[in-house]
């Protein structure tokens, strides 16, 4: 006999955390690339992020974020030269606030890029999809952080 499990809807968090991930990270000095256990560590908070967008029952944003995540985690390992940073995802008034705190100062800017480059369009993308999503991004005063905001889809809100 078989019994088939009823499928509850995924509970959609109200206003409060989503997720909160310290990583830690080697040391870097000048252009020295990350170290692959760093990219790695992107990579799976990316998944983690996913994961945990879906049990709260916001899947409908998981691309974007996932591609957020990528970026403004990528820019603070490349850039920051920090040994910890931190990822916060959390809810408030109908918006999903991405934060990257990396404790280091220094501002995120856009860059001008060329046709070829092989980096710079990260933030691009970032405001890109923020825009789409009837959000925003910036950095904090002493640019120890980055965040974008994310309008959460209606259908998805509680």
């Amino acid at each position: 006999m078989t019994t088939t499990a009823l499928r509850m809807p995924r509970p959609v968090h109200r206003d409060g955390e989503v997720l909160h991930r310290r990583i830690a990270v080697a040391p870097r000095s000048g252009d020295a690339l990350p170290c692959a256990e760093d990219a790695s560590r992107v990579r799976a908070i990316r998944r983690i992020a996913a994961a945990r967008l879906r049990s709260c029952g916001l899947e409908a944003l998981s691309t974007e974020v996932t591609l957020i995540v990528s970026e403004l985690l990528t820019n603070a390992l490349m850039h920051s030269g920090t040994t910890e940073i931190t990822l916060h995802l959390g809810l408030q008034d109908g918006f999903l606030h991405v934060t990257v705190i990396d404790g280091m100062p220094g501002h995120a800017a856009r860059k001008p890029t060329t046709d070829d480059a092989e980096s710079g369009r990260g933030l691009a993308l970032v405001q890109a999809v923020a825009s789409e999503n009837g959000g925003t991004w910036g950095t904090s005063k002493d640019g120890a952080e980055t965040w974008c905001s994310l309008r959460v889809p209606s259908k998805e809100r509680p």
